[in-house]
C-alpha cells in the first residue's frame, strides 16, 4: 500500500526517472528552515561556507529534522522501501542574478555506490521557477548506463569536479522542473540533468537530500550515513550522529569525520582529497 505516491507515480518515476511536484513542507516549515539558514548567515557575515553546505543535517538540528521529515520519507519509503538511509545532503543555492550553473550529469559518476538504487529529493526552500535556474531533466536517461563524464572544475559550476557528460545529450528533450517553496521533485541517481543561471532578483535555495537502502554500499571509502527510518540491515555504514545543537562540538566533529571519507569518495583520482573546514 503506498504511502505518499500513487502506483501511477512510482511506475512513472522508474519509466521516466523522475517524479515533480511533491508538497511536502508547510509554509511555516518552509520559515523555519530560511529563518535558521539566514540567522546562521547573518551570525556569520555572508552566504552559507562551501565546506558546511555539504552533509549539513550533521551540523544543524532543523536541518537533521528536514531529512527525517514524515511527507518526505513516505515518498521516498514508496520508492526504495522501509529502511532508509541519508547518504548526503547538499545546499543548491543560487544568489539573484549570478553565473552559477549545474552542467549536464549524472550524480551517480563519482559516488561509488553500488547497486544505483539511489535517489534524490531535491527540496524547494524558495519559490524555483525556470528564471531561476530551475532543474531540468531528459526523461529515460538513467536506463542509458553510466555516461562518460569529463572533470571541468570550472568556477561557476556547483558540482563538485564541475563535471559535465562527455557525450552529447538531446536537451530538446529536456523537461523543466520548476518549483514552489515547500515543494520538492525526486530523481534517480543516473538521471541526467542540468540547471542553468538565476535571472532573478530573488536568491533560489534547494536542498538535495540523497536517499539510499541499506543494501546500497559505498565501493571507494568506508563511508557513513544517517539512518532515517526503518533498520540499516546491510551494516555498510558508520551511523551518524543528529546534532543537539547548531554546529556544537559533536556536531562538528561527526561532520569533519563524514566529510573527509566523502570527499576522498568523490574526489578520488584527483589531487583535491582534503577537507577543509
Amino acid at each position: 500500500m503506498p504511502k505518499l505516491l500513487s502506483e501511477a507515480e512510482t511506475a512513472a518515476f522508474w519509466r521516466d526517472g523522475f517524479h515533480y511536484p511533491v508538497r511536502v513542507l508547510t509554509d511555516a516549515e518552509v520559515r523555519r528552515c530560511r529563518d535558521a539558514l539566514e540567522a546562521h548567515e547573518a551570525a556569520t557575515g555572508g552566504p552559507i561556507a562551501s565546506n558546511m553546505r555539504h552533509k549539513v543535517h550533521l551540523l544543524f538540528p532543523w536541518a537533521a529534522d528536514l531529512v527525517r521529515h514524515p511527507r518526505i520519507l513516505d515518498a521516498v519509503e514508496d520508492l526504495l522501501g522501509p529502511d532508509i538511509l541519508c547518504w548526503s545532503t547538499s545546499f543548491f543555492i543560487k544568489e539573484a542574478r549570478t553565473p552559477d550553473y549545474v552542467s549536464w550529469h549524472q550524480d551517480a559518476t563519482y559516488w561509488g555506490l553500488d547497486p544505483d538504487d539511489v535517489v534524490t529529493a531535491w527540496v524547494a526552500l524558495s519559490d524555483a521557477p525556470v528564471e531561476s535556474g530551475a532543474m531540468e531533466f531528459i526523461p529515460g536517461t538513467h536506463r542509458m548506463g553510466q555516461l562518460p563524464h569529463a572533470d571541468t572544475f570550472h568556477e561557476h559550476n556547483l558540482l563538485s569536479r564541475g563535471q559535465e557528460i562527455a557525450v552529447e545529450v538531446d536537451a530538446d528533450k529536456a523537461v523543466e522542473v520548476p518549483l514552489k517553496a515547500g515543494e520538492m521533485s525526486l530523481h534517480h541517481v543516473k538521471l541526467a540533468h542540468y540547471s542553468g543561471p538565476n535571472t532573478t532578483d530573488r536568491r533560489r535555495v534547494g536542498l538535495a537530500i540523497r536517499y539510499i537502502p541499506p543494501h546500497v554500499h559505498q565501493l571507494k571509502v568506508r563511508d557513513s550515513a544517517t539512518l532515517v527510518r526503518g533498520r540499516d540491515t546491510g551494516g555498510h555504514y558508520e551511523l551518524e550522529p543528529a546534532p543537539v545543537a547548531d554546529r556544537d562540538e559533536a556536531a562538528v566533529a561527526a561532520h569533519r569525520a563524514a566529510m573527509e571519507r566523502q570527499v576522498a569518495a568523490l574526489y578520488s583520482g584527483t589531487d583535491k582529497t582534503a577537507f577543509r573546514a
